[in-house]
Formats: C-alpha cells, structure tokens, sequence
C-alpha cells in the first residue's frame, strides 16, 4: 500500500467563463474527482467513502500572490514559508526557507519514520548543468537532495523507473535530441504504479499547467490539461485496485484564468481516493497537507 502524490503546478478553482480552460475542455477524470461538478469556484466539497473532494487555502495569511517557492516549501514541509518569510516568493525557494528543506520536509519525515519513498520525475543532463552551476535547485529536487535521495536522469528513463515533465517523453526526443520512445500518458501512469508496489510514497511532479498558465495560449493549454487528465484517469483505475491510495493538490492558482499571466489567489484543489481518504477531509489550506500525509501513513 502506497500514498501516490501527484502535485499539479498552478491549478486553481476560477470562475467559469471563457478564459478557464477547465471548462471549456472535456476532462473525464477532473470530472469523476469533482464528483461530477464543474471543476470552478462554485464547486463544493464532496465526500464519499474512499474519495475526498475540497478546496485549499494557497494564501497563507498573506497578501499578494501565492508563489511556487513558499507554497511549495509550505506544501511539502507543513510550515508557513510565506508567513516566515513575510511575503510570497518563487519561483524557486528563497535562500531564508530552504532550510525547511533540510530536516522538515515529507521526504526528512519519512525517513525518520523508516518509511521508503520515490521521486518520480527524471531530468535531462542539461538541467543538472544548469542547477549545479547556478545552485539554484526547484523545491522538489531541493527536497530530494537534501534527503539522500537521488534525481532521476535519462538512465531511469530508460529502465522504465521515471517519467519526463511533459509525461510523454516527446519533448526529450524533438528538443534534446535524445534518444528515448515516446510513451503514452497510461504507460508513464503503470510506471507511477509500479513504483508505488515497491514504496511507502511516490511524488510526481507536473508543472506544464503553471507555464501554460504564464503562456496564456488556449491550445497549449488544452494539450497540457489532456495530457494531465489522461495520466490521472490511468492513475485513478490502477491504484485502487492494487490497494493504493492517490492525492492531488496545487500550490497556487494560475491555469484556471488566461486573462493574466499572473498567479491568482484562488483556492487549488484537493482530491483524495482510496483507503484512509477520509483522514484528508480535514484540511483547509495548504500547509495541513504534509501533516495528513504523516497522519495517513502512521495508519496505513
């Protein structure tokens, strides 16, 4: 039984019109989430057995715009980066919180708890130059390294352990020129699977919908929404089954209004499915995340 926890980048609850993407696309799996409600603002929590449905606070007491680096920090150590920095920042953790990385987050809290855990996302070798020689690591991969854990690179790519950002694999062959298949979004989905047969907790990132966000291009956004639907409907018929139980959230608004470039402060989602799913129902923002994930794991 594992906890598989897909982070979405820069989803929000919006308002339904034409520039939300979530309702102007047909998105099965949102949909079955949602309880078949539109996926917006006007949506209310929805509870069943094995399946939680509600809306998070991304604001953290502050004002401003929610930002990736405090609610990420925030999202995955269960401490109000925002609030001890004093304001939102991102994109990538500021140098006065990143020490919540190191000993506080998820991945610190399960090892101490003996539990075993797996990032999996894969990053090309450019991105390792370019991180290495800026120091300038993502929330994620900050987390990762700081926990012993290692990044995945083309090489897990290869062993079928990992899965590019896009899912698919496509943009690795057309813009790196390296060479690996392109897959489809169920493929990267039994690889999530196979991952959690093996471990206690299994992180993946998704972060096209934030840039598509900032793109405000309609059919990117579409694409990039397919894509993710695809991939969590896989999720969602596989995991039950073989016990696991899956949860998404966000750290901030932004895909759900193409009016603006900007973050918006709208409430992010947060669906749960699966066994101990009720012991979710309790949060309200994003800093309770990580701490229900200890909760359910100490149970589970």
């Amino acid at each position: 039984m594992s906890l598989i926890f897909l982070f979405v980048d820069g989803i929000g609850l919006g308002e339904d019109g034409q520039s939300n993407p979530f309702t102007l696309n047909r998105l099965p799996a949102f949909e079955w989430l949602t309880g078949d409600q539109p996926f917006t603002a006007s949506s209310r929590p929805f509870e069943k057995e094995e399946h939680v449905f509600t809306s998070l606070d991304a604001c953290l007491g502050m004002d401003g715009l929610p930002q990736s680096g405090t609610g990420q920090v925030t999202l995955f150590t269960g401490v109000n980066a925002a609030a001890e920095l004093g304001k939102h920042f991102g994109p990538f953790p500021h140098s006065k919180i990143r020490h919540l990385l190191n000993g506080k987050s998820i991945f610190n809290r399960l090892h101490e708890k003996k539990a075993s855990c797996y990032f999996m996302n894969a990053f090309p070798q450019v991105f390792f130059d370019y991180a290495e020689q800026k120091n300038r690591w993502s929330t994620t991969t900050l987390m990762t390294r700081n926990a012993g854990l290692q990044l995945n690179s083309i090489n897990e790519i290869l062993r079928e352990k990992a899965v590019t950002a896009e899912i698919t694999q496509e943009a690795w062959r057309d813009r790196l020129s390296l060479d690996v298949p392109v897959i489809s979004e169920e493929t990267a989905a039994d690889r999530v699977i196979n991952a959690a047969d093996k471990y206690d907790f299994v992180l993946l990132e998704y972060y096209l919908t934030d840039k598509a966000g900032h793109d405000r291009k309609p059919d990117f956004a579409s694409e990039v929404l397919d894509k993710l639907d695809r991939l969590l409907l896989s999720l969602i018929k596989s995991a039950g089954p073989k016990g696991h139980t899956l949860l998404l959230t966000s750290d901030h608004g932004n895909l759900e209004d193409l009016s603006t470039r900007s973050h918006t402060r709208n409430r992010v989602p947060f669906f749960v499915t699966g066994k101990g799913s009720a012991i979710f129902s309790k949060a309200e923002t994003i800093q309770d995340v990580t701490p229900l994930c200890m909760e359910w794991l100490e149970l589970f």
